[in-house]
């Protein structure tokens, strides 16, 4: 098998993390673009010198791609995701996988009927900070996970909204800082605990007023170990950002990670200002290695751009499972999970009463799985 053809759907800002990543890729043949305006579309494709497509159809039929990363907002997801793999293009795809579960089951069902795989962009799964959590509990250091937090203080100003004309508009975004910023420490937080039996949760807009969606959730987790957990969110916290997720085991060791520090990131506006790094660590026998993992992450950071390491290691990786047939790091399955947990902390604040698991689309309401009045 030669150099694999991919291709990307959005010319966003984030297209561009995904076009370096499959520029440099020695397995992958970047191919083709398809973008909204021609304009935009044409200055995109010449920038990589790929053949620049504005159709879905023309695009799926004649670009040749094999695989395809979909860069749209969040609900634009859909339509491509299903339509490129239909047409026998794997799809990998910018968190969240889609703004509903109804768009989510789309994807998959369609992705199943083609024989494709099926990804989910959620590249804070490769910090290595994270990663010592997961092998943490992988190995029996914590023992059972018995808890779990997330804490995400952020923040969002105006001319971050005013910088897409999609943000901080329901239909346009899908959502606010559960659907955009904290659906990463979401995604870690399943990672790590597993499964949701229940959810009682809290949300609304509490400092932002020229916008629709949310800035603050709170949310509290039952899972299906008998496990717990918490989740506080909020873009209101000016100017910079505290994101930390962290476990408790059952004996009594606690393992964290500070995923996100320093000010708000914005892809293709700033940079990433602070490392990643394990905050907690408190198993017997490796309290110690606190500052050398500080010491090697720091570095590490300032090696090279974090937004483009950890994109170029999720997208690798996505296209080493085309290559050996191996099932997707990050699954379409894991990316639903994450939709399914904003979807509850939504109803959970729209019903006020507790949300039981597994959730399906609601079919028989028009309030976006409760985020519209």
């Amino acid at each position: 098998m030669g150099a694999l053809k991919t291709g990307i759907i959005g010319t966003g800002k984030v297209g561009h993390l995904h076009a370096t990543a499959l520029a440099s890729n020695p397995k992958s043949e970047f191919t083709a673009v398809l973008g909204r305006g021609p304009e935009k579309t044409k200055a995109f494709a010449d920038k990589y010198g790929v053949a620049a497509y504005t159709d879905i159809d023309s695009f799926v039929a004649e670009s040749g791609v094999e695989a395809a990363c979909v860069c749209t907002p969040h609900p634009a997801h859909r339509d491509p995701s299903v339509k490129a793999a239909l047409g026998g293009m794997h799809v990998l795809v910018e968190k969240p996988l889609a703004s509903s579960l109804e768009d989510c089951d789309a994807m998959i069902a369609a992705a199943d009927q083609a024989g494709v795989k099926l990804g989910m962009v959620c590249q804070r799964r490769y910090y290595e900070p994270c990663l010592r959590i997961r092998n943490a509990i992988d190995d029996g250091k914590l023992g059972a996970p018995i808890l779990g937090l997330v804490t995400m203080f952020g923040w969002r100003d105006q001319a971050y909204y005013d910088s897409d004309p999609w943000r901080g508009k329901w239909m346009e975004e899908g959502g606010g800082v559960l659907v955009n910023q904290a659906v990463h420490q979401l995604d870690l937080l399943l990672w790590y605990m597993g499964p949701v039996a229940e959810v009682s949760a809290y949300w609304g807009n509490l400092s932002h007023p020229s916008i629709e969606v949310e800035d603050t959730a709170v949310a509290s987790i039952k899972f299906k170990s008998g496990a717990l957990g918490q989740i506080v969110a909020s873009n209101s916290y000016n100017p910079a950002i505290h994101c930390k997720v962290s476990v408790l085991g059952s004996n009594g060791a606690m393992a964290g990670g500070q995923t996100d520090g320093g000010a708000m990131f914005i892809a293709g506006m700033s940079t990433i200002e602070e490392p990643p790094l394990n905050d907690f660590w408190t198993i017997p026998g490796e309290e110690g290695l606190l500052e050398q993992w500080r010491k090697e992450d720091t570095a590490r950071f300032k090696q090279s751009d974090p937004m483009e390491r950890y994109h170029d290691l999720l997208i690798g990786d996505f296209i080493d499972s085309i290559f050996e047939d191996k099932e997707v790091a990050i699954s379409g399955m894991a990316g639903r999970d994450a939709v399914e947990l904003f979807t509850g902390i939504y109803r959970s604040g729209r019903d006020r009463r507790s949300v039981s698991f597994p959730l399906k689309p609601e079919s028989d309401r028009d309030d976006f799985d409760g985020r519209l009045a």
